[in-house]
């Protein structure tokens, strides 16, 4: 049986960024026009970690009944391990995805938007089947894609329109630069799995690029965050804060450069969660200040 510590270890901590940071800015773009709400703010940070949450435990249990994880190089895994059945680790990625919709549903009856539900159908959908089903689109080099649209746009752009009724250019270049750092903790995690990865016959977008091409792709996705807290500073100077999120970058930006492979690529993963929710309150602060 799986102690208290493996539980949470397998809730994945170092990827919660992915679930705060867009929050954090979809709150910072509404308060810049006037239309922040704490409890409906808090509301929605508990849909995105639940999210985050419920499709961790969901990859956890997909992998590790698939064999993906059997011979795993990465953090700990509660099914892969052994130290959880499969059937507990699905029940907990239910009882995630449950909580979510729960808070989902409240905050869309607070603030009339009823499409949303919808939305946050399709949101646990995607989670379920980034690993689950028959042909998980994780496996299919669609992984990438997925959580750019689902941790940026989705969430941020979400978060904003939740609280404000609209959807504002800063709030869209918040949820593209979010987007990107969501991603590039996908593909630094990829990085360091193509060599599992391939003989698990996963096909993630890393595997398609190769090991050369994927650092590439993961440099120039962390580049893009910066360039547009520039482009922000024209109409939010404070908005240069941003850039104090450099030196929690860099340790993962030199990693994946001087062509570290393995266990030497863990850190890189947490080093871009921290840059990435560095970078998001900054510019939260910059958005409130403004």
């Amino acid at each position: 049986m799986a102690s208290v510590v493996q539980w949470i270890s397998g809730t994945r901590p170092r990827t919660l960024p992915n679930s705060i940071a867009p929050v954090l800015v979809g709150a910072g773009a509404a308060q810049h026009i006037g239309a922040f709400r704490l409890p409906w703010a808090l509301l929605a940070l508990l849909v995105s970690v639940s999210l985050q949450v419920g499709v961790n435990y969901a990859n956890d249990y997909s992998d590790g009944i698939r064999g993906t994880d059997d011979q795993r190089v990465g953090p700990f895994r509660l099914v892969g391990s052994g130290a959880a059945t499969p059937s507990s680790v699905r029940l907990a990625a239910f009882v995630a995805l449950g909580v979510a919709a729960v808070a989902g549903l409240v905050l869309v009856v607070l603030s009339g938007h009823w499409w949303m539900i919808a939305f946050g159908a399709v949101c646990i959908l995607a989670a379920w089947f980034y690993t689950g089903g028959k042909r998980p689109y994780g496996y299919m080099g669609l992984g990438e894609l997925a959580v750019f649209i689902f941790f940026g746009p989705a969430a941020v752009l979400g978060t904003l329109y939740v609280l404000s009724g609209e959807v504002t250019g800063i709030g869209i270049g918040a949820a593209i630069a979010v987007g990107c750092f969501s991603t590039a903790v996908m593909v630094g995690n990829s990085l360091r799995d193509i060599p599992t990865d391939v003989v698990a016959g996963k096909r993630t977008l890393a595997v398609v690029l190769g090991d050369k091409d994927t650092r590439r792709f993961y440099l120039a996705l962390v580049a893009v965050p910066f360039l547009i807290a520039l482009g922000m500073a024209v109409r939010v100077p404070f908005a240069l804060l941003g850039f104090l999120a450099l030196p929690v970058l860099l340790p993962a930006v030199r990693r994946v450069a001087s062509g570290k492979k393995g266990r030497e690529l863990i850190p890189v993963l947490q080093f871009t969660g921290l840059a990435m929710l560095t970078w998001s309150v900054l510019v939260t602060v910059a958005l409130w200040l403004d």
